[in-house]
């Protein structure tokens, strides 16, 4: 039975190579049920939470993995996130029409960035031009250039489902050796079709791809949609920008609505509720913000 909602690693024995195989179905149907998007955007949503989920599953880490796609195209911005728990969400800002599903045709000139935001320390971010017809493609160049480990990753989403595969090449100074597996893993792992990673099972997947190989399959991880926004953080930026500001923003609105673009939830701050917040944190004057 193909199990959905979940990331399973895997390891191949006495090769310096790793992957990952994911499915989202129930966690897709959650974190898009949010928005309303052509269809191109809304499939390139789901390959960019797919590949957020296996990068943040390569690195050790308590906090958030964001990918960022911006560009002067008919989708102007995309965010996907994943926490080291595997809790997903993301948005889009996009044309109501869209030319194809092409990614450069998408986003136009731009870049993609990657940013770690640990819980503790300061965040850590690396960006690259946009590049390629696919996300994979734009993610993979991302690690040529700013990891330098060879790594490879295959992402598809329809209505249903998003799915995602990867495999990644391991520290070693075995030299040609490491060269030689690697290049057999990725031919291999080249000859995974878009109806195969979203409809066969983790198992049959890797059997069908590398039945001669030895390798190791670790539990299942769990995957779901959860948005992280709440009161008390918007309370945070309204105190970010100070009170004169606000009271600026009140003089030509009875009421502050600030929306989630991640769940779509309103929250709504009027006189008496911003008079509230102020006199509850009387010290904080200001500081910066980060959506």
């Amino acid at each position: 039975m193909k199990e959905t909602d979940v990331l399973r690693r895997f390891l191949f024995d006495d090769l310096a190579v790793r992957g990952e195989w994911l499915n989202l179905t129930a966690s897709w149907q959650a974190a898009k049920q949010h928005h309303q998007y052509p269809e191109a955007a809304m499939q390139k949503l789901g390959e960019a939470l797919a590949a957020a989920v296996l990068l943040s599953a390569t690195i050790k880490f308590d906090g958030t993995l964001i990918l960022q796609a911006q560009g002067d195209g008919a989708i102007k911005s995309m965010v996907a996130q994943s926490t080291n728990k595997h809790e997903i969400r993301g948005w889009i800002r996009c044309s109501d029409t869209l030319p194809d599903d092409n990614l450069q045709n998408l986003l136009g000139d731009g870049y993609m960035a990657l940013t770690i935001e640990p819980k503790k320390g300061e965040p850590y971010q690396g960006i690259v031009p946009l590049t390629g017809e696919h996300l994979a493609g734009a993610v993979e160049n991302y690690f040529t250039q700013s990891e330098q480990l060879k790594t490879r990753l295959w992402l598809f989403a329809n209505e249903h489902q998003a799915a995602g595969f990867l495999i990644q090449e391991l520290p070693s100074e075995k030299g040609d050796q490491d060269l030689d597996d690697w290049t057999r893993i990725e031919a291999l792992s080249n000859t995974i079709s878009e109806e195969e990673l979203l409809t066969l099972s983790c198992e049959d997947l890797l059997h069908r791809l590398f039945h001669n190989e030895e390798l190791r399959l670790f539990a299942p991880e769990t995957v779901s949609f959860k948005c992280h926004c709440s009161a008390e953080k918007v309370e945070t930026t309204l105190l970010s920008l100070g009170r004169e500001a606000i009271d600026e923003i009140l003089v030509e609105q009875d009421t502050l609505v600030a929306d989630c673009e991640f769940c779509s939830a309103k929250y709504s701050f009027d006189k008496v509720d911003v008079e509230r917040v102020f006199a509850q944190n009387p010290v904080i004057k200001s500081s910066t913000t980060k959506h």
